[in-house]
C-alpha cells in the first residue's frame, strides 16, 4: 500500500471511530427504574401506563432503546428499602419514585443516580432537595400538593355534613408531609368549630382500631391525608367510613371512584405524564440539580352522589356545579 493511501485510510478511520462510538452509545437501551411506595392497584397501574406512553411519545421505546424495571413497595418500608437496594445495584440511568417512602430510601441509598420523584408532599422539609427552584443534588420531581390544599378538606366536609363536630385526620406522622398537612387541617378546622383528632395509619390493625374508637362518639367525619399509606389502605378506610356512616374527604379522585364521598386533590395522572418529560431531559444530558421541582398545575373536585345518598346527605347544588366529576 502506498504511503499516501495508508495515511488517508488511517485518517478516515480516526474520523469515523468517534462517530460510530457515539452512535452506539445513543442507540443502547437506557435503563430506567420505577419504584412505587404504594401497591399495584388498578389506578396506580394506569398511572404507570401513562408514564410508559409518555416515554414512547418522546422517542423511548422498550423494543428499541429503553428498558423499564418496575417495583412495588405495597406501602411497607421494609419492602421499599429492599426494592431500593435492588434498583441501585442495577445502576440505572434514572430512577423514578412515587411517594415519600421511596424518595427517602433513595436519598439514603444514592447521591449519584438521578432521581425523579412524584407525589412527595414536602421535598424540602424532608431533605430530598435544597429548594424547589434549585434542587441542587441528584433528585428533582413533582410535589403531591401544596399544604394550603389540605385546608379545603374540613370546609368540604362541613358543607356536606353541617352537623359534624369532630374530624379524624388520618396521616403518616413519620413523614414531613403528614405533619404539615395536619397543621393546616387544624388551622382550617378551628374557625369551623371542628375538633381535629390525629390518627395514625401504620397498618390495617391500627386503622381499624382507631376509627372504631373514634366512631363511638357521634357527629364525626374523616379526612384521609396524602401519603403512600393512604393509597395502600384507602380501601379499608372507605369500607370503615361506610360501616360507621362517617362522611369522609380524600386527597385524590381515585378514592372517590372506589366509593369515597368527596375528594379534592391534584391530577396525579397528569403528573405521571409530566414526569416522562423530566426523565427524557435527564437521559439527554440535563442534570436533576438544574430542573426545578414542580407543583401541581391541575386540581380536581370529585363527589360520589351514591355514597352521599347512602349516608343520608344532600349535596349542595353549588358544590355539584363546581365539581370536575360527579359519580352517580
Amino acid at each position: 500500500m502506498r504511503r499516501r493511501e495508508f495515511i488517508a485510510l488511517a485518517g478516515s478511520a480516526a474520523a469515523t471511530w468517534p462517530l460510530s462510538s457515539r452512535a452506539q452509545q445513543e442507540s443502547r437501551a437506557r435503563l430506567v427504574g420505577v419504584l412505587w411506595s404504594a401497591s399495584e392497584s388498578p389506578y396506580n397501574k394506569s398511572r404507570q401506563e401513562v408514564f410508559r406512553q409518555g416515554m414512547q411519545k418522546l422517542g423511548w421505546d422498550e423494543s428499541r432503546n429503553l428498558k423499564l424495571v418496575v417495583r412495588w413497595g405495597n406501602g411497607e418500608q421494609k419492602i421499599v428499602r429492599k426494592q431500593v437496594e435492588e434498583l441501585v445495584a442495577l445502576a440505572p440511568d434514572v430512577i423514578v419514585c412515587i411517594g415519600s417512602f421511596a424518595a427517602g430510601a433513595l436519598r439514603d441509598a444514592t447521591r449519584i443516580i438521578p432521581v425523579v420523584f412524584l407525589a412527595v408532599p414536602d421535598p424540602v422539609a424532608a431533605g430530598y432537595v435544597a429548594s424547589l427552584a434549585h434542587p441542587g443534588g441528584n433528585a428533582t420531581g413533582f410535589v403531591f400538593l401544596e399544604y394550603g390544599v389540605s385546608g379545603k378538606w374540613p370546609g368540604l366536609l362541613k358543607q356536606l355534613a353541617p352537623g359534624i363536630k369532630r374530624v379524624a385526620a388520618l396521616r403518616d406522622p413519620a413523614i414531613a408531609g403528614g405533619i404539615g398537612q395536619l397543621a393546616v387541617i387544624q388551622a382550617a378546622a378551628s374557625p369551623l368549630g371542628l375538633e381535629v383528632i390525629p390518627l395514625g395509619i401504620a397498618d390495617a390493625a391500627e386503622i381499624e382500631r382507631s376509627i372504631s374508637t373514634f366512631a363511638s362518639v357521634p357527629d364525626g367525619g374523616i379526612i384521609l391525608t396524602a401519603s403512600a399509606q393512604s393509597f395502600t389502605y384507602s380501601g379499608l378506610v372507605i369500607e370503615l367510613a361506610a360501616r360507621y356512616r362517617l362522611p369522609a374527604a380524600y386527597a385524590a379522585r381515585t378514592f372517590v371512584e372506589q366509593g369515597g364521598l368527596i375528594a379534592y386533590g391534584p391530577d396525579l395522572v397528569d403528573q405521571s405524564r409530566q414526569s416522562a418529560d423530566y426523565v427524557d431531559r435527564i437521559l439527554r444530558g440535563e442534570k436533576p440539580a438544574d430542573l426545578p421541582v414542580q407543583a401541581p398545575t391541575r386540581y380536581e373536585l370529585t363527589i360520589n352522589l351514591k355514597t352521599a345518598k347512602a349516608l343520608g346527605l344532600t349535596v349542595p347544588e353549588n358544590l355539584i356545579a363546581s365539581a370536575d366529576e360527579v359519580i352517580e
